[in-house]
């Protein structure tokens, strides 16, 4: 039975994989990205990746604010045509002015975030090739190494006076 549980594990993500990279494939041979990857922007981003992370997890971030700052310009729209125009650029004016802190807010935590997300993928994608690589089940070897092993002659240099 245990055997038989990193078998079906590994055979599961490898059709996970297999699904997943079905999606990505449908996904970049689209049009509309295609022609946006030919672009200068999409060639600056397809450059800093980290970048274009932190820009989409922004994106993501600010819908909800904006949609309420769009919801509150509607609404005072709908005031000032029943006649309160004062009262509409006082609440427009504030809205906008708290919007922008809220957005630069934003900017500052989706860029630790997804900082964070990326040291994490990092982290699992090295433990999950660790511990799911094909030469540990063949080998039956528990001990994953990250680091090679250093012989004595690489420290000789380091402690002479």
């Amino acid at each position: 039975m245990a055997k038989e549980e990193p078998q079906s594990i590994s055979r599961d993500l490898q059709e996970l994989q297999k699904k997943l990279s079905l999606l990505i494939d449908s996904f970049q041979n689209n049009s509309k990205v295609v022609a946006f990857m030919k672009s200068p922007v999409g060639q600056y981003l397809d450059s800093h990746p980290f970048l274009a992370f932190t820009l989409l997890v922004f994106i993501v971030m600010s819908a909800v604010p904006v949609g309420f700052f769009l919801l509150i310009v509607v609404l005072t729209t709908l005031a000032a045509l029943l006649g309160v125009i004062i009262l509409e650029g006082l609440v427009i004016s504030v809205g906008g002015l708290s919007l922008l802190c809220i957005l630069c807010g934003l900017g500052f935590v989706s860029l630790a975030m997804s900082g964070m997300m990326i040291a994490s993928y990092v982290v699992v994608s090295s433990l999950i090739s660790c511990w799911f690589s094909p030469r540990q089940l063949t080998q039956q070897n528990t001990s994953c190494d990250f680091l090679p092993a250093m012989k004595s002659a690489d420290f000789e240099g380091l402690y002479q006076e």
